[in-house]
């Protein structure tokens, strides 16, 4: 009986069908509603169709065998054998794309293409350097470590000289920067044997390259109730890594390092169209390429942008005709002003920027040079112009106990903390006409304005100084008063 009801089977027809979301329109309140374009490639708003897929083989007749419908299951594409030009990044963002069945934020494309698990560009090589992608301040002299040590140390001072500091830096880098603070103060022994230091790092391939600037050790500890330490040799003080700051324990007073990280957190675009302020979004082309288009609604930062703007006189607003926010920037500087509001001490902030609203400053590096910001995600680095009067208004909104300083340029910075005469003492060390080049270099590209008067070498490799493009900014605890050098 039962062989006879299965060989009856037979096969149902299925259809499929895709319904795409209902769109409405954000209607700006501004009077103002001129449109502009992007220079990285046309604005176009999407639309989705319905599609309707429909089996249409006839149903199997009886026979001597089983029939089975599996009409009901998952069947995946079939797998192609040849070549795919496409990497594993660009597969999984164009994944995203189509199970959301629409485009994506550009800061949803700028956290992955970063800080992806598997393929971002951050996580698994050292990406910093001659030999990598491009070059930062500690990178360029060892001058620029000794001076935030010095900053650092100066900070200690007002506070009172507690007997321990948690001393964090954000996005670490190779850990060069840490390494010269610790050499440079290591003569300091009441400063240094008061340090915890804490570097937040989300890149495996990176903690280990800190480890090894920071000439780390893990301490041997015959009781199995104390937990293990690691230390750095360079001033003999604790070390410890963490994918964010909230894992830092808090309750100590607290001294931020954040040089070149706000830069690289991820921002959304807002482009001005006939129709108001619509968010810049990324899709995936007719030709399997990605391209810009404008969201035809609202958006959830669409509430930051309009924080944003509260924050900004309108005749700033009219002014430009695209606006970047960045959400995590402002979360994460409330987040440090709690801490330093409740536990004490200060936070540094050193990066590229403007003090007002940033429009289209997002930009892609691949070995030193500018490439777009769409060609081959997960290969070069992406990062935009900081929004530091954005950083002072998050600051000031979350915490009543907390005053903002600057931001001046780094030039003002760095002669204010001494580099000047740090410069001239190692100058006079120097013992080959190649050591004085390369002081003379890094000093330049620290402090400098342009390219650098005296270079006499190949005209493509000219020192270009980052003296006035690089902004630095303090947040303190009131309780310390004004920090050096923003007196």
């Amino acid at each position: 009986m039962l062989r006879r009801l299965l060989l009856q089977a037979s096969a149902t027809r299925r259809r499929c069908l895709f319904t795409p979301h209902s769109s409405s329109l954000f209607q700006q309140r501004s009077s103002s509603s001129s449109s502009s374009s992007t220079s990285h490639s046309q604005i176009e708003t999407t639309s989705t169709s319905a599609e309707h897929v429909e089996d249409s083989n006839p149903s199997p007749q009886p026979s001597s065998s089983i029939s089975v419908d599996r009409s009901g299951l998952y069947n995946p594409p079939e797998h192609g054998h040849g070549p795919s030009s496409d990497s594993e990044l660009v597969k999984h963002l164009k994944g995203i794309i189509k199970f959301r069945g629409g485009p994506i934020s550009v800061a949803e494309y700028m956290e992955e293409v970063l800080t992806n698990p598997k393929a971002g560009f951050y996580i698994n090589r050292d990406v910093f350097g001659a030999e990598g992608d491009f070059i930062t301040s500690p990178e360029v002299s060892q001058m620029f470590g000794e001076m935030i040590g010095v900053w650092a140390m100066s900070l200690w001072e007002q506070m009172g000289r507690p007997n321990r500091v948690n001393l964090v830096e954000l996005g670490p880098g190779r850990g060069t920067l840490m390494a010269d603070l610790l050499r440079g103060a290591s003569k300091f022994k009441n400063f240094t044997e008061s340090l915890n230091v804490h570097m937040v790092e989300c890149s495996p391939t990176l903690q280990k390259l800190q480890y090894g600037h920071l000439k780390c050790i893990d301490e041997d500890s015959s009781d199995v109730s104390v937990e293990k330490r690691t230390i750095s040799t360079l001033s003999r003080t604790p070390v410890s890594w963490h994918a964010t700051l909230e894992q830092v324990p808090a309750g100590l007073p607290t001294i931020i390092i954040a040089h070149e990280f706000f830069d690289a957190l991820p921002v959304h675009q807002f482009q001005r169209a006939s129709r108001g302020w619509c968010e810049k979004m990324i899709d995936v082309a007719e030709d399997s390429s990605f391209n810009f288009v404008l969201s035809p609604r609202p958006t959830p930062a669409t509430l930051f942008l309009m924080k944003r703007c509260k924050w900004a006189a309108a005749e700033e607003i009219a002014k430009v005709g695209q606006i970047e926010v960045c959400p995590k920037a402002m979360e994460l500087t409330q987040t440090i002003a709690s801490r330093i509001g409740s536990d004490g001490g200060g936070a540094l902030i050193i990066d590229y920027g403007l003090n007002g609203l940033v429009s289209d400053s997002l930009q892609a590096i691949r070995k030193h040079k500018f490439v777009d910001i769409l060609d081959n995600p997960g290969t070069a680095d992406l990062s935009a112009y900081v929004d530091f009067a954005s950083i002072r208004h998050a600051a000031e909104e979350v915490s009543e106990d907390v005053s903002v300083h600057g931001p001046i340029t780094q030039s003002q910075f760095l002669g204010s903390l001494g580099i000047n005469f740090r410069f001239e003492a190692l100058l006079e060390n120097c013992k080959t006409d190649e050591q004085e080049e390369s002081l003379m270099t890094g000093y330049w590209q620290l402090v400098g304005e342009g390219e650098a008067q005296f270079w006499e070498g190949p005209e493509e490799k000219t020192p270009i100084g980052m003296g006035t493009r690089y902004m630095a900014m303090a947040i303190v605890n009131k309780k310390q008063g004004i920090p050096v050098p923003f007196q």
